[in-house]
C-alpha cells in the first residue's frame, strides 16, 4: 500500500493501482480506516450534528406539541397543515415522522372504532328440525329497477324448505311472521331448533330477535362478509335461479308466487339431492330415506346376482345417507385431506 502512495501522486491514483494490482476500492477502505484511526479516542464514538439539525430545545418543542392532548390522534399531515393555517412553523412533516419514529411513535394516531370480534359459527345437525338456514333473495320484476323480495327457510340437514313467502319488499315483520309460522308448522319444541342467518337488516331486527326469545330458538349470524357461513341458502338459491324455466324477469308478483310454488314443491317432492344420498328432501325429512336405501340396496343386491362379472365381483351399494350436516365444521387436528364443503353440489 506504500507503493501505491508514493506512485498515485506521480501518475495518479487509477495508473497506480492498475500498475501495482490493487483494486482502488482497497486504497479507500485503507484510506478511512486511517483516518478514523487518527481521530482521539473522546470523539471517535460521536457522530458530528448535520448543521441544519433541530437543537435539542426545539426539537423538544416538536415533541410537545406532537403529544399534546390536541394532536395525539392526529397524523403529522395533519399537524402540519393545522399549524400552518395558525401562521406556525415547527418543522416539516418528514421531520415530524423522523421525531415520532425515534421516540417509538411511528404508528397509527388515530383513536379509530375497532370492530368487534366475529366468531366463526359451527353448527351441527344431525337429524330434521335442528338447524335451520334462512335468506332472502330478489327476483326481478316487470320494469326495471323492481323486484320480488323472496323468503326461504331450508332445514339444513335434510335440505327441505320448511318454509317461504314472497313479498314486494323486505320487511322484519314479514319475516317474523314467516318463522312463527313455519315454527308451528313444524311443532318444533322448545330449546331444540338453531336458526342460522346472515347479518342482513331483516335477519338481525328486533323483531325476529324476540320472537325467537319467545319460542325458545336459539339463534345464529354468518360473519359480515363472509358467504360461505350460510352455504346450504345460496346453494338453494343457485339451484332455484339456474333452473331452465326461470324467467329472466317476472310480469308480476302473483307469477312470481305461481313459480315458486311449482318450484319448491318439485324441489321437496323430487329433487335428488347429492348431498343426501340422491334422496328427496322430503324422504329425509320425513324419515323414509332408510327404507328408500334399503329399497336401493335390494334392488343393486338383485342385479348383482344376475350379472356379477359385470360388477367385477363387486356388489353395487347405493349412496350413503346422511348423518350429520354443518356449517363450518371444525377443523380435524392432525388431518392432511380438507373437510368437504358440506353442500358442495345441490
Amino acid at each position: 500500500m506504500h507503493a501505491v502512495n508514493v506512485l498515485a501522486p506521480e501518475v495518479g491514483l487509477a495508473p497506480a493501482c492498475a500498475a501495482l494490482r490493487i483494486p482502488r476500492s482497497t486504497v479507500y477502505r485503507d484510506d478511512a480506516r486511517r483516518r478514523r484511526l487518527s481521530v482521539s479516542p473522546l470523539t471517535s464514538s460521536l457522530r458530528p450534528a448535520p448543521p441544519l439539525a433541530f437543537s435539542p430545545a426545539e426539537r423538544q418543542a416538536l415533541r410537545d406539541v406532537l403529544c399534546s392532548e390536541r394532536f395525539a390522534d392526529c397524523a403529522p399531515p395533519s399537524i402540519y397543515a393545522t399549524l400552518l393555517d395558525e401562521g406556525r412553523y415547527l418543522g416539516s412533516v418528514r421531520t415530524m415522522y423522523r421525531l415520532l419514529a425515534a421516540d417509538g411513535q411511528a404508528r397509527e394516531r388515530r383513536n379509530q372504532l375497532t370492530h368487534p370480534a366475529y366468531f366463526k359459527p359451527e353448527l351441527l345437525a344431525t337429524g330434521p328440525n335442528q338447524v335451520w338456514s334462512w335468506d332472502i333473495t330478489k327476483l326481478k320484476g316487470p320494469l326495471k329497477w323492481t323486484c320480488f323480495q323472496l323468503y326461504v327457510i331450508l332445514d339444513i340437514f335434510s335440505r327441505y324448505v320448511v318454509g317461504w313467502l314472497i313479498a314486494p319488499r323486505e320487511s322484519a315483520e314479514l319475516a317474523r311472521q314467516l318463522i312463527a309460522e313455519t315454527v308451528a308448522k313444524q311443532g318444533v319444541e322448545p330449546r331444540t331448533l338453531t336458526v342460522h342467518a346472515d347479518r342482513g337488516t331483516s335477519m338481525r331486527s328486533k323483531l325476529v330477535a324476540e320472537l325467537l326469545v319467545d319460542l325458545d330458538v336459539a339463534k345464529s349470524h354468518s360473519r359480515p362478509y363472509v358467504s360461505d357461513d350460510n352455504p346450504f341458502s345460496e346453494a338453494q338459491f343457485k339451484t332455484l335461479k339456474y333452473r331452465p324455466d326461470f324467467p329472466e324477469r317476472f310480469g308480476s308478483i302473483e307469477e312470481a308466487r305461481a313459480h315458486c310454488q311449482r318450484f319448491f314443491q318439485w324441489y321437496n317432492e323430487q329433487h335428488r339431492h347429492s348431498g343426501i344420498g340422491f334422496m328427496t328432501p322430503t324422504a329425509v325429512h320425513h324419515g323414509q330415506a332408510a327404507q328408500l336405501f334399503e329399497q336401493r340396496a335390494d334392488t343393486l343386491n338383485t342385479a348383482f346376482a344376475a350379472h356379477p362379472r359385470r360388477f367385477k365381483g363387486h356388489c353395487p351399494q347405493p349412496p350413503t345417507l346422511p348423518s350429520a350436516a354443518w356449517i363450518n365444521p371444525p377443523k380435524q387436528e392432525n388431518s392432511p385431506t380438507k373437510t368437504p364443503d358440506p353442500c358442495s353440489l345441490n
